[in-house]
């Protein structure tokens, strides 16, 4: 066998003729509510403002309804149908989750809407038995879910997907797409419409007819798009799946004869799984900075935890006690229903760890410190919670700090450089600003460029005893077009030793103009408090 037999992909598709049916009927399972299943019942979706079958079940399918039957049709044929309401919504979510379920057998999975799935089991078919094996283990696993499952493996997805559409369980070997779709309607390939049309006006009504014509008969009569489809069908070319979710750098995983449901037996795995995960990244130098880990239920629904490092982790205790610290604080507890029958651990961002002098440098050791106080709080509470502020190259208040997860900005953090502060001097500007500067009420002020003398805030008046200012900042005309104003700032202190900074927005007879174009009185705003 040639090296490129050897490393030829094989794909896995999976499709769901009756999705949406299955879902609602699994939903009334789950509620004790189960139907007849001699009982006709559809789905219907709005096509071209007339109800037609958008899926079916098997009794329905018996009476002779078909999916495009408009629903008065079906009703004339069956007037004891059941009739439910399509909910593209849901059923995109039931897909995505059988496509996490799916992760169990290859990280590759990729969407093939409405109703079907890809898998890239390109080198790991052997893990669960051989092709044969894990095509069975999938489709029993599915049908003990409830969902009716077509599935078949070929060397591209495009032969793949046309099997399924045709013959359920069915492996081609490599090699012999061709021939295995030989048979098939050229409907099968899923082309447009008025492709398929055309293919059976000029005679060809299988894809073998199709496929005994010269290529470039073809791409003239049909284009490009049809003839690079028909060849991937024919299994000729690579057509690559676009997985949902990107490879990770590393993954381990247990799996178990025997369900795990104890808090114990996890944490006991995720430990083990860590002391694994960390010993492939030594090999290479490497730390983890974005770890996730995947919890398979017997039931098929997964649950993925995911914690983030401010630097590369090189040990598995501290793996070990970020995830304990992520399991302690979600809101919505880990369940393990009937247990656990695997458990994955990966690492889906990896950096090359640097080594750094750590016998002699106390700096060194006390930023280990904090980064590893910073990734404890940012698992239990979010790393977005976690916050470093970072000077800006601007003027205006409220965007010369900029807040920034402390996780992935702890060292800009530490070297930044701000304004330095003249000893003994009152600070120039507030602490902290509010949120959004409020709006107080000036009665009257030093015109043109004066304090107010008194003002209103919040209901509550304030009478000006000492004034520092004005500070003037022009907005940067360059990035808003004109659109913000000119503001003077002021420090003020009132008659009871409350201290504000106030800004008017705007300049007497030059900026603000009123519905005619007449000059207006600016507003005035507090912008912050002084402490």
């Amino acid at each position: 066998m040639s090296a490129s037999s050897v490393n030829r992909r094989r794909i896995l598709s999976l499709w769901l003729p009756r999705l949406p049916i299955d879902r609602i009927q699994r939903f009334f399972n789950s509620a004790g509510l189960g139907k007849n299943t001699n009982e006709p019942s559809i789905v219907v979706i709005k096509n071209n403002n007339a109800l037609v079958i958008h899926a079916l079940d098997e009794a329905a399918e018996r009476l002779g309804l078909h999916i495009g039957q408009p629903l008065a049709n079906a009703r004339a044929m069956c007037p004891d149908l059941k009739v439910f309401d399509a909910d593209v919504v849901a059923d995109a979510k039931t897909l995505s989750d059988i496509a996490d379920w799916c992760d169990r057998f290859t990280p590759l999975v990729a969407l093939d809407p409405p109703h079907g799935l890809f898998l890239d089991i390109t080198g790991c078919a052997h893990l669960f038995g051989g092709e044969a094996a894990l095509l069975k283990t999938l489709i029993h696993a599915l049908a003990r879910q409830g969902f009716a499952v077509s599935a078949a493996i070929a060397g591209t997805s495009v032969c793949a997907r046309t099997l399924t559409r045709q013959a359920t369980t069915s492996i081609v070997a490599d090699g012999g797409e061709a021939a295995a779709i030989d048979r098939f309607p050229v409907s099968a390939l899923g082309a447009d419409e008025a492709i398929t049309t055309g293919l059976r006006r000029a005679g060809l009504k299988t894809i073998g007819d199709v496929a005994s014509r010269a290529p470039s008969e073809i791409t003239a009569r049909f284009g490009a798009r049809f003839s690079t489809l028909l060849a991937h069908a024919l299994g000729q070319g690579d057509a690559p799946i676009n997985p949902r979710k990107p490879l990770p750098d590393y993954i381990v995983e247990k799996r178990f004869a025997e369900p795990i449901a104890t808090d114990t037996m996890i944490a006991m795995t995720l430990s083990r799984l860590a002391d694994t995960l960390i010993a492939s990244m030594e090999k290479q130098g490497k730390g983890a900075r974005r770890l996730e880990a995947a919890f398979f239920r017997t039931d098929g629904a997964v649950r993925a935890i995911m914690v983030e490092t401010g630097r590369p982790v090189t040990r598995s205790a501290v793996i070990d006690r970020l995830f304990r610290e992520r399991l302690d604080a979600l809101a919505d507890p880990l369940d393990p229903g009937f247990g656990f029958d695997m458990v994955r651990l990966s690492a889906s961002r990896t950096e090359i760890v640097v080594q750094e002098q750590r016998d002699l440098d106390a700096h060194v050791h006390d930023n280990d410190e904090l980064a590893a106080l910073i990734d404890r709080i940012a698992a239990r509470i979010g790393g977005k919670r976690v916050v470093v502020h970072l000077p800006q190259d601007t003027h205006i208040p409220e965007q010369a700090v900029l807040a920034a997860p402390a996780q992935h900005h702890l060292t800009a953090a530490m070297q930044a450089e701000w304004p330095a502060h003249a000893e003994s001097e009152p600070p120039l500007r507030p602490l902290r600003l509010f949120g959004q500067p409020e709006p107080v009420t000036v009665p009257f002020a030093t015109v043109p460029d004066g304090p107010p003398h008194q003002f209103t805030w919040r209901r509550a008046k304030h009478a000006v005893v000492r004034v520092e200012g004005p500070e003037r900042i022009a907005m940067e005309w360059w990035r808003q077009d004109g659109k913000q104003l000119t503001r003077d700032y002021f420090r003020i202190e009132d008659a009871e030793g409350l201290r504000f900074w106030i800004f008017r927005d705007g300049l007497y007879e030059g900026e603000v103009f009123d519905a005619d174009g007449k000059p207006a009185s600016p507003n005035w705003y507090v912008h912050g408090l002084f402490a």
